[in-house]
């Protein structure tokens, strides 16, 4: 079942605007990002079953550090909850959970969090949800090749970089920015890239579902010429 999953799509989404929907409608930003930690499930579900083998959620950039402490703090218990909260309902529906980043700056809980609730969905095999959180892609690659041979293979490299997970094939952004933030670089190679404006706690299934359609549309060509859409 492992290999089905590695031969669906990999979907990415860098989950942005959660502050500014807050304060546009009179809230804190902190509101705003438990708002958008009820986001995720209905999209979670949505994409289980749409071809989609892998979904990789920016959530915490290693450069959001930068934000001030207590919006931070929140950041980091809304993790912690959401493992808590969610981990037996991602386990009856078959998705794995897993977290990519640094952890070394997480503290002891909630690093021990993340391990129980890696292994407590390591078996599933529906789905592969994964969450980034103190990620940078940048500083991801840099271990990765610190870590490599000399004579190491683009295959290899990409393999040591994220065990074995396919490329990015389609990565949305919300929140109407139209870049990357450090996130997936070397797997995004490829990918095909869709910014919205709608900010992330307005984004629905039926906007997930929008994303896939437009994606099966497009020729993916790798350098070659141009061939048929992607498969339904």
């Amino acid at each position: 079942m492992q290999s089905d999953i590695h031969h669906k799509i990999h979907l990415g989404i860098i989950m942005d605007g959660n502050g500014r929907w807050a304060t546009r409608l009179g809230h804190e930003r902190g509101w705003g990002h438990r708002e958008g930690v009820r986001a995720i499930r209905p999209v979670v579900e949505a994409v289980r079953d749409a071809g989609v083998g892998t979904l990789t959620l920016y959530a915490f950039s290693s450069d959001n550090w930068r934000r001030p402490a207590a919006e931070v703090a929140i950041l980091l218990r809304l993790l912690g909850s959401y493992l808590r909260d969610e981990i037996e309902s991602l386990v009856r529906a078959g998705i794995r959970l897993t977290v990519i980043g640094r952890r070394d700056r997480l503290g002891v809980r909630l690093s021990r969090r993340i391990a129980e609730a890696e292994a407590r969905s390591a078996m599933a095999e529906r789905l592969h949800l994964r969450i980034a959180f103190d990620y940078s892609s940048r500083d991801a690659i840099v271990e990765a090749a610190r870590l490599a041979g000399p004579n190491i293979t683009r295959d290899d490299f990409a393999h040591r970089l994220s065990g074995g997970v396919p490329d990015l094939d389609l990565l949305i952004r919300t929140g109407g920015e139209q870049r990357l933030s450090d996130f997936l670089l070397f797997e995004s190679a490829y990918a095909e890239l869709l910014f919205t404006p709608r900010l992330w706690p307005d984004f629905r299934p039926s906007h997930v579902e929008e994303a896939l359609a437009e994606f099966r549309t497009r020729q993916r060509r790798f350098g070659a010429l141009p061939g048929p859409a992607v498969a339904a």
